[in-house]
């Protein structure tokens, strides 16, 4: 689903908000949640999951086309780990 998808699907289910009201709620969410994730924090929202930031350590990696050592730098990168309910909805209801 892409952003503007979702923003018709929202404008469709709250008909008394204009769509630009309903955009920027996204807009807002969306931005909140990304603040959060580069202060450190984590976000999570019940039955969803959860956001969070992982540290990845520097290491020597390969250049797929030459074979050649490549030094890569250490980073954080957002993680998520989805809510048992949302498992459940994926896995039609049956838990793995």
């Amino acid at each position: 689903m892409l952003r503007s998808e979702l923003v018709a699907r929202l404008q469709e289910e709250f008909a008394p908000l204009r769509a630009s009201e309903v955009e920027h709620a996204v807009d807002i969410v969306l931005d909140e949640i990304a603040v959060a994730l580069a202060a450190g924090g984590r976000v999570e929202l019940r039955g969803f999951g959860a956001f969070s930031v992982r540290k990845r350590d520097a290491r020597t990696g390969r250049n797929p086309r030459t074979g050649a050592a490549v030094k890569v730098a250490a980073k954080r990168v957002p993680f998520f780990k989805p809510g048992k309910e949302l498992r459940l909805k994926v896995n039609g209801g049956e838990e793995p």
